[in-house]
């Protein structure tokens, strides 16, 4: 969401930024409702006045014995109007709201310009793939091997785009998970929070996903809808509030099953376990200063890259272009997974810099010490990281030429110290 102010300003500029996005200028039937609703405010006010004089009116009449039915009949017409006007004045603010809601945010200038994922800037390569005496297989192909990993009985009970794992696999997730968990809070300062998996649609409104992106979420019969990520729940935990700056930054994490319909994935991935309706995540959401949105977004990836670092996989860090960036992001860092079975990166985590986009449309406030006046801080929110995609990560890297796979040191208190995921 906006700032009318800064529309009115910054005409051009906020033109300028959506056209980086390839959306369509907007200054110019925002500022045109914006004026129609100003013209309707204020004559309400003048309105407002006439009436009230119209009232003092009815009562000098009367004090002096005189007939107060006209001064009574024009106070009526006067209340008539003010209604009228009330009336069109809360259409007017609809009307903004939802367009103002489904305009993208503005990039930063630092982001790249460019119209699609193939504009991407790669910033930095960590690790080096691993050679394999053998041609290395795909997740789907270890796991089914394995006899751990089924795709028909979950497309038994809940269609394509689900999966159940067994075993050793099945708690080789659990530990990532846990992994995750205990790494960002014990080492990066991150408060872990269990949160709701369902959650109502003003949530969804705050952090972007409503209105414009409905039919990526999955919603029940009373109006709940299943959250897409931890983002959703971590990020509006002080919706509505004002946050003292004493309390920034406000660091947040959780562990939640993710649900989401996949509408625009047609034919992608349709095999294993890279794009599906149920998957589980670690979040990161951070809330800071305006000033310190930039340094949070380098910490926060940093933590998300220490995960691959401790798992010993190769990945890559690349820069978001204008044409790819999430719509509630100004600036965005991906992180690529290397999977061996695909020949290729892939994306395991998205760490992005909010501004006070966020903020506003939950109202989410702070106090900078000393102030009256409350502004918006900026919010962050990141994948520390997609678990499914790290068992994926770990499988595929890990693999030996007979099906089996090593689990990495890190996992191994949490894997009960075994050393290999063999078929048994």
């Amino acid at each position: 969401m906006f700032d009318l102010n800064f529309i009115r300003e910054n005409a051009e500029k906020f033109d300028t930024g959506l056209a980086r996005r390839g959306a369509e200028a907007m200054s110019a039937a925002i500022l045109k409702l914006d004026a129609e609703r100003r013209d309707v405010q204020t004559r309400m006010q003048d309105v407002q006045a006439a009436r009230n004089a119209a009232s003092k009116e009815i009562g000098a009449a009367k004090s002096r014995g005189e007939d107060a039915a006209d001064a009574i009949a024009a106070v009526g017409e006067l209340k008539a109007s003010i209604q009228s006007l009330e009336d069109e004045d809360r259409d007017l603010g609809a009307r903004l709201k939802d367009m103002l809601s489904r305009i993208p945010n503005l990039p930063m200038d630092s982001v790249p310009d460019g119209a699609s994922e193939d504009e991407n800037v790669e910033l930095r390569i960590e690790g080096t793939p691993a050679k394999f005496s053998f041609t290395p297989k795909e997740h789907f192909d270890l796991g089914e091997g394995l006899g751990m990993m089924d795709f028909e009985r979950a497309a038994k009970m809940s269609g394509a785009r689900f999966v159940m794992l067994s075993g050793q696999l099945a708690r080789m997730e659990r530990a990532l998970g846990q992994f995750m968990l205990d790494l960002h809070t014990g080492e990066h300062g991150y408060e872990e929070r269990m949160t709701p998996a369902m959650v109502r649609d003003e949530a969804l409104f705050g952090t972007g996903q409503l209105p414009k992106f409905g039919e990526d979420l999955f919603r029940t019969e009373n109006d709940y809808y299943l959250i897409p990520t931890a983002e959703v729940t971590l990020s509006n935990i002080h919706a509505g509030e004002i946050i003292p700056a004493s309390e920034l930054p406000k660091r947040f994490t959780a562990l939640t099953q993710c649900f989401r319909s996949e509408a625009g994935a047609a034919g992608r991935d349709t095999r294993g376990m890279i794009r599906q309706h149920q998957f589980n995540k670690v979040e990161l959401v951070s809330v800071v200063a305006p000033e310190d949105g930039e340094s949070e977004l380098e910490r926060m990836t940093g933590a998300a890259e220490k995960v691959l670092k401790r798992l010993g996989l190769p990945y890559r860090v690349v820069a978001l272009c204008t044409g790819d960036i999430g719509f509630g992001a100004r600036k965005t860092f991906d992180l690529e997974v290397w999977l061996p079975g695909q020949d290729r990166y892939r994306e395991i985590s998205s760490c992005s810099l909010c501004g006070d986009f966020q903020a506003r449309r939950m109202n989410m406030r702070m106090r900078p010490e000393g102030e009256k006046k409350t502004t918006y801080p900026s919010t962050l929110n990141g994948s520390g990281v997609a678990v499914g995609r790290a068992l994926v990560a770990v499988m595929e890297n890990y693999q030996n030429e007979d099906g089996s796979i090593r689990v990495p040191d890190a996992l191994k208190p949490y894997m009960g110290g075994i050393d290999v995921i063999a078929a048994s």
